[in-house]
């Protein structure tokens, strides 16, 4: 019986430890490997469809798209014509108001020069501004340039865009008549307008 009970002593250690050895704790595992995950490519919008979209393009709407930066000598001749048969807005003594005379000398040849101009938008246009030969250089050359200002303001009223015009003011240097009548000195107080070379 002893021996039964020593072989019973010794032997629970022994189960103690087994059972006891049986709980497992749970431990962290690894984290699996990543997975590689393939990425799709961006969607690429197919060239054939937006062509089927699209109208084709003519001969004649290339050709309009490329302006041309250089006048061709058919419309610089017609635009010079325009300009030499355009008379020249004339403005009352001191004065650099547009006056109802020169208003529709203005406007009897704007179409044409405004189309001219919208088909070579380098192409420029030049305001000369005049006066008589009464008064001092300065006060001319400030007088011409306010009937030029007066004259690139009404032009941009009707379309011509501004940054085709330039101006310049010859003051009294310029004279188109030398005559000291009042006659004459009408003519010299003038816009004068020219294509600029």
């Amino acid at each position: 019986m002893q021996l039964r009970n020593l072989a019973l002593f010794g032997l629970a250690p022994l189960l103690l430890g087994s059972v006891a050895c049986s709980h497992h704790v749970p431990v962290a595992s690894a984290p699996p490997a990543p997975v590689p995950v393939a990425v799709a490519p961006a969607p690429v919008k197919s060239t054939t469809s937006a062509a089927r979209v699209q109208p084709r393009r003519t001969p004649q709407a290339a050709a309009q798209n490329q302006r041309p930066t250089v006048m061709t000598a058919k419309d610089r001749a017609t635009l010079n014509e325009r300009l030499a048969h355009l008379e020249d807005a004339l403005f009352d003594y001191d004065k650099s108001t547009i006056r109802a005379d020169a208003s529709t000398v203005l406007r009897e040849d704007v179409t044409v020069i405004r189309g001219i101009l919208d088909n070579y938008p380098s192409q420029k246009l030049t305001i000369e501004g005049h006066a008589d030969e009464r008064g001092s250089d300065e006060y001319n050359l400030a007088l011409g340039d306010q009937r030029a200002r007066a004259a690139e303001e009404f032009l941009t009223t009707m379309g011509v865009q501004k940054a085709q015009l330039t101006i310049i003011s010859y003051g009294k240097n310029r004279p188109v008549c030398t005559d000291q009548t009042e006659g004459c000195w009408q003519r010299n107080r003038r816009a004068h307008i020219t294509a600029t070379p």
